[in-house]
């Protein structure tokens, strides 16, 4: 069996494909959101995601992406340049920290289902795959052309309110609904979502993290950890156990997120505190 630090470097290098603003939204929400970290050198920035293989371009121009929509603020303060959170983006973190630490993060919000539908102009795309996305993470799966399903009672005006600016050309009606005795919903979650899968999305996480038991890079650990878990929690809709196996690996999944960030948590501060007070220069080799 290999050491215990050995666990994370499988993790970090198995998920190369990680999306550098996936990653840059973990560290904000995890380390600065409500923190008190007025403003990030991007030497740290940059320096954190070479760790997690991304190179000082692709940090860059993700870093430029995220000011342009709104999503952080450039700060310069002689040579140095850094980044703080905008309302747009503590809307967007806070919104996302509640499913991030939910007790039980992938069952349904009460009972029945949510329905929506939506219509965009076709000259506003943008505002399209943003919709689309909106009613992802919030656990919607089309059920057919123009008509989403998610299980439970979904807060829609809660989950689409970081998007208001973009709403004004967007037609969109929601409504609750319940099974009619004799016509059972499997058919609709079938149809909705593949089951194998979201499975093998929890089988990948657990695959990565499951044997980890400690870390010797814990910033960035905790980062790659974190963006995994959103990739997971955007991956399931949050079913009712009903529609299931009995051998579902969520709680699994679950139990291995909170062992870990709370095994990573304190170190990764301290990790922080220290590239902090070095202006980004301290952070070590894989």
């Amino acid at each position: 069996m290999p050491e215990p630090q050995d666990g994370p470097e499988r993790a970090v290098a198995g998920r190369a494909a990680r999306r550098p603003e996936q990653l840059l939204l973990t560290f904000l929400g995890e380390f600065v959101l409500d923190a008190d970290l007025e403003r990030v050198p991007a030497a740290v920035l940059i320096g954190l995601l070479a760790e997690l293989g991304v190179g000082e371009a692709a940090t860059r121009a993700t870093l430029a992406r995220m000011v342009s929509r709104g999503l952080l603020a450039k700060v310069r303060s002689g040579r140095e340049v850094a980044y703080r959170l905008t309302p747009t983006s503590e809307a967007v973190l806070r919104e996302a920290r509640v499913r991030v630490l939910a007790d039980e993060p992938f069952a349904p919000l009460g009972t029945g289902w949510t329905l929506v539908t939506f219509s965009v102009p076709e000259s506003q795309r943008d505002a399209r795959h943003r919709v689309r996305a909106t009613l992802t993470w919030a656990g919607f799966g089309l059920l057919r052309d123009g008509l989403w399903i998610a299980p439970g009672e979904v807060d829609v005006a809660s989950a689409f309110r970081p998007l208001d600016d973009d709403l004004a050309a967007v037609e969109l009606s929601a409504f609750r609904a319940y099974e009619i005795e004799g016509f059972s919903a499997t058919r609709a979650v079938r149809a909705a979502w593949r089951l194998d899968e979201i499975r093998a999305h929890h089988l990948e996480f657990l695959g990565a993290w499951a044997d980890v038991e400690a870390s010797s890079h814990p910033l960035r650990d905790m980062t790659a950890l974190g963006a995994d878990w959103l990739a997971l929690l955007r991956a399931d809709p949050r079913l009712p156990a009903e529609h299931l196996s009995a051998d579902w690996p969520s709680e699994r999944s679950a139990a291995t997120f909170r062992r870990l960030r709370a095994a990573f948590g304190g170190p990764a501060r301290a990790d922080l505190e220290e590239l902090e007070g070095s202006g980004g220069r301290a952070v070590r080799e894989s």
